[in-house]
């Protein structure tokens, strides 16, 4: 299996075989990305669509969810933390 400098982390890591999100940007994550810090963008994920309620088939969430996996991974604008006052609502 192929190795690769994380750009998140900054180890020398396992690469993906195959990307892990459709389009450019997961030609990014395989290129960039260890599968290490894609499984903790996948635990954070998870939590933003729990603690938010979000319909994963809305476009709005996607793009919310995919606006903070690029934060997250690749530390392009800012990611959402987890804010509990806000009781599972978020405004676009």
């Amino acid at each position: 299996m192929p190795e690769i400098q994380c750009t998140r982390c900054g180890e020398t890591k396992p690469a993906f075989d195959r990307p892990p999100f459709p389009g450019p940007i997961g030609a990014r994550v395989v290129a960039e990305v260890c599968q290490d810090c894609w499984g903790l963008w996948v635990k954070q994920q998870t939590m933003l669509i729990n603690h938010y309620g979000l319909n994963v088939m809305d476009p709005q969430a996607r793009g919310f969810l995919t606006k903070n996996m690029q934060a997250f991974l690749f530390k392009a604008g800012g990611e959402e933390d987890v804010d509990t006052t806000k009781k599972g609502t978020i405004a676009w």
